[in-house]
């Protein structure tokens, strides 16, 4: 009977129970949408920060330069040792280092132009500097030394394009290089010449010195300054630097957009309680009819309330469940608009949601509590 009484009732005033559902479903949707972001934003935003590039700096401390105005060297052998450190002590895939030594070198003859030369891994650079737009070749072997990449700014200056030759002095040591590419990096970049490790330390006469590393450490902004911690304990003698610029903001833009996302939560809970609530008044003073009858033929305010009440919860289930559904597609069109990739749908946001959606539709159910009040005299003598 209970049953057959609750089927009649979602039955009888199927317009305005529409529109509680509609109410329902859409802060459902919502809201699941901001919850799955919320539990894929933190790896997004790590990816999205990492394609800034390095996250870490390591060097060597300025009491080891032996000579005034020399910036202090390393050992190019503490590559390998940083990065088998990091694999065995943080195995997460995707960390890529990049080895630097800088130059001040002369373009072409004594009267030529200085310009800044970086020595690095040049098939590193893609993986260290994804933004920079490359025309030419991107990645240049690291055994080929007689190409080069050059800035914006170096090609402008200098009429050069992908293929065209440039030789650098330096102490009266001498290369010529054809250049592979034009890098376009938005920064000081733009300045620079950018040579494989090998022409940089030969030029400079430092074979087998570099003066600082670029790390590029996957993960969370706090997971990246465990693994400088651990680097800066395995090898004391150097200075490891993780780059506050990039650590820092990830973490201020990742409490930020969840402060966002719960509080644009908590709204739309409020909002769809009050749809409910107006609703459910509605349909209490509707029911005052039925209601006094039942209570004539005997029927307790308790199981009248109870038969409500179990109305009431259909509604925040089917709510909760149809708005999960709309929530992971809006969710993913989310990711595809914001982070240029697909959010995952995670299935614990379902049992969160129709738990939300519940208690919402159980906080707008308030006004039936006013039905206890009906009393069966007045509402037979039709008043």
């Amino acid at each position: 009977m209970f049953n057959r009484l609750l089927f009649h009732l979602l039955r009888g005033n199927r317009v305005r129970l529409v529109v509680a559902l509609l109410a329902l479903i859409s802060g459902g949707a919502v809201v699941s949408a901001l919850l799955n972001l919320d539990l894929d934003i933190n790896h997004k935003l790590t990816q999205e920060f990492r394609s800034l590039g390095a996250n870490v700096v390591i060097s060597a401390p300025q009491t080891s330069s032996t000579m005034p105005g020399v910036p202090p060297l390393m050992d190019e052998s503490v590559v390998q040792d940083i990065e088998q450190n990091i694999d065995r002590q943080s195995p997460v895939s995707g960390t890529g280092a990049s080895p630097d030594l800088y130059l001040v070198a002369r373009v072409g003859s004594k009267n030529g132009p200085n310009v800044v030369v970086t020595g690095t891994w040049l098939d590193r650079v893609s993986q260290m500097e994804p933004w920079w737009k490359i025309a030419g070749t991107a990645n240049v072997s690291r055994t080929d030394l007689s190409r080069c990449l050059i800035g914006r700014n170096v090609g402008r200056s200098l009429s050069l394009s992908t293929g065209g030759n440039i030789a650098l002095s330096y102490q009266g040591r001498s290369v010529s290089l054809t250049v592979a590419g034009v890098a376009d990096a938005g920064g000081s970049e733009d300045n620079q010449i950018f040579v494989n490790l090998p022409v940089a330390q030969k030029l400079a006469g430092l074979e087998g010195k570099i003066e600082l590393i670029q790390l590029s450490i996957p993960g969370s902004a706090a997971q990246i300054r465990s693994a400088a911690d651990k680097l800066q304990a395995g090898f004391p003698a150097l200075e490891v630097k993780p780059i506050p610029q990039i650590t820092e903001a990830e973490g201020k833009l990742l409490q930020r957009i969840r402060f966002l996302i719960f509080s644009m939560g908590f709204l739309i809970l409020v909002l769809t309680a009050l749809c409910v609530l107006a609703t459910m008044a509605a349909l209490a003073m509707e029911r005052r009819r039925d209601v006094g009858l039942m209570k004539a033929l005997g029927g307790s305010i308790q199981k009248v309330v109870r038969l409500f009440l179990a109305e009431v919860g259909v509604l925040g289930t089917v709510g909760g469940i149809l708005g999960y559904a709309l929530g992971m597609a809006l969710s993913v069109w989310m990711g595809h608009r914001v982070f240029g990739t697909s959010i995952s749908p995670r299935w614990e946001v379902l049992p969160a949601t129709v738990i939300l959606m519940l208690c919402v539709a159980l906080a707008g159910a308030l006004p039936l509590r006013l039905l206890g009040n009906v009393r069966p005299a007045v509402i037979l003598r039709g008043e």
